[in-house]
């Protein structure tokens, strides 16, 4: 592995319910995550029952955008904010 790309255990906590459904990654030691930077979680897919919540333990590799890849991400971002969009479900017709 290069200085630009290390593993780290980390903390995955998964919810799916009524009132939630998400699923977080915290990495072990408050590791720091700038844009442009991947991490990807290793091991089986999670799948959680409806009205479950689980915590799994893993690995995950941290790999850090160089100069260049992290003014590149800011840049996309900026102008890209148009594609977040807040969605909501009704039971009737919105009127």
């Amino acid at each position: 592995m290069s200085a630009r790309t290390f593993n780290v255990p980390c903390r995955i906590a998964v919810e799916q319910s009524e009132y939630h459904f998400h699923a977080h990654v915290e990495l072990a030691d408050e590791i720091a995550i700038e844009p442009g930077d991947r991490v990807r979680v290793h091991g089986a897919p999670i799948a959680v029952a409806f009205g479950e919540t689980a915590v799994f333990e893993r690995m995950a590799t941290v790999t850090r955008a160089n100069a260049l890849q992290r003014a590149w991400t800011r840049l996309v971002a900026y102008f890209d904010f148009k594609e977040l969009y807040e969605v909501s479900f009704n039971p009737g017709r919105v009127r």
